[in-house]
């Protein structure tokens, strides 16, 4: 997981998802905690990004400190929280940290982790890290939510090449992606060509990024999250909450911190 991707990744990121139904996914997250914590106030949020979704929570009364490995990522955290009303501010914090091995003395009720982000931990010795890392910072019976590339779906549904334009007042983006796929490790390796017009001078920016994402199986993940004291409880996919199967590309999991 290479930090310099996502500094390029971050010029356009908040572009990119402009459509992405937020509202929809704070909702969801929030309804998984009602069921499965109810009384879960504080949240730790393993690669929180730009803070959408953090702050999304803070306005539904949670207090969420996020981290991210990006510096320009988080600056536009701030950014957000800078204008938002003070009660939501004061129930976010953002720090810049690797999930792998951040530490602090707080715990949470609940340490979440979105957008595929456990899907960047591209070896089992940095997936059990991250794992690590939510469970070291959970409260006894605290709950761990994430989603992930989920295994039997990239096998059955293998990924194929795309292009996505978008664009604002300013920019003008095209996005080429092209997979590699390397079984024997379970990663796919996402070249993305992307050009970005200036629309005011019509200048270009050519970037080239390489995102190698690991698809994840629900037996794997059981015998990681058992070595680091939690089980998984819940297992879904992501949204419309249908049973996993090899059609379902995004997986959710809900894991609890053993009493």
């Amino acid at each position: 997981m290479d930090a310099r991707v996502f500094e390029a990744y971050s010029q356009y990121y908040d572009l990119l998802y402009r459509d992405k139904n937020y509202e929809a996914e704070t909702a969801y997250i929030h309804n998984l905690l009602k069921a499965f914590h109810p009384s879960a106030k504080t949240i730790l949020e393993l690669g929180c990004g730009t803070g959408i979704h953090a702050g999304k929570l803070a306005s539904r009364g949670y207090t969420v400190h996020g981290i991210d490995q990006s510096d320009t990522m988080l600056r536009m955290a701030l950014e957000r929280r800078s204008e938002m009303n003070l009660e939501t501010a004061e129930r976010l914090s953002f720090m810049e940290g690797d999930i792998r091995n951040y530490k602090t003395a707080n715990r949470f009720d609940a340490v979440i982790s979105l957008f595929h982000v456990m899907s960047y931990m591209t070896t089992t010795a940095d997936l059990e890290m991250a794992i690590k890392t939510a469970a070291t910072h959970l409260t006894r019976g605290g709950v761990f939510i994430f989603d992930c590339w989920h295994g039997p779906a990239v096998l059955h549904d293998k990924p194929v090449s795309r292009t996505k334009t978008f664009e604002n007042e300013t920019i003008a983006v095209k996005r080429t992606s092209v997979p590699e796929l390397f079984p024997d490790r379970h990663v796919v390796d996402v070249h993305f060509d992307i050009d970005i017009q200036n629309k005011k001078t019509n200048a270009h920016t050519k970037l080239h990024e390489v995102h190698a994402m690991r698809y994840l199986f629900t037996e794997e993940l059981k015998s990681l999250l058992d070595e680091n004291g939690m089980d998984m409880i819940h297992a879904e996919e992501w949204l419309n909450k249908a049973p996993l199967s090899e059609h379902t590309w995004n997986a959710c999991y809900v894991c609890r911190h053993k009493p």
